[in-house]
């Protein structure tokens, strides 16, 4: 082989290699758009019969009202959440911080509160009805909606009030409730 004809292989076998690695690149991305910020956001995934709750195990499809998921920078693992209060508190009052890539809820204006499936919407630009008489996978829960006409439309049925995501206060998805105050236990 003559000098100019190893130096062709040798061109040949490093832009293939770089050709696999763009590939690789593009499959790696594969699910992931890019957000009006720039980060890489991540699409809703789908609830199925074994999808479980990453705070208490409790299986989503078995439950009524909202449901939420967080897909975390760091982690390929979703986290999901049987109930919205969950998912705020995670998303308001971390325990630990860890950067979002992307945080969904239901629009419970076109999800069926019983079954809720799809419908998916971001929940940092979501409306909430906090206090109302609908009750959720926890007991009392905070419906999401796409819409502020639809948020108000659900307070006017069941009660409760219309809040934007950025109005949440910790206090008000304190997750310390629930079996630390339940005396039936």
């Amino acid at each position: 082989m003559t000098l100019s004809q190893n130096h062709s292989a040798g061109r040949r076998h490093f832009l293939c290699g770089c050709a696999g690695l763009v590939g690789l690149s593009t499959l790696s991305l594969a699910g992931c758009s890019r957000d009006t910020d720039g980060h890489q956001s991540q699409a809703p995934l789908e609830i199925d019969p074994q999808t479980s709750c990453s705070l208490d195990g409790m299986l989503l499809a078995d439950f009524p009202g909202p449901k939420g998921q967080i897909h975390y920078v760091q982690d390929r693992q979703v986290d999901w959440f049987c109930d919205t209060v969950e998912l705020l508190s995670s998303l308001i009052a971390p325990e630990q911080v860890r950067a979002v890539k992307a945080a969904w809820v239901q629009d419970m204006a076109k999800a069926d509160w019983d079954r809720p499936k799809g419908h998916w919407i971001d929940a940092r630009q979501a409306w909430y009805v906090l206090g109302s008489q609908r009750k959720g996978s926890m007991g009392p829960t905070a419906a999401s909606f796409a819409s502020e006409a639809d948020a108000k439309a659900f307070a006017s049925n069941h009660g409760g009030q219309v809040h934007r995501y950025a109005e949440i206060k910790p206090e008000m998805v304190d997750l310390t409730g629930g079996a630390l105050h339940d005396t039936r236990m």
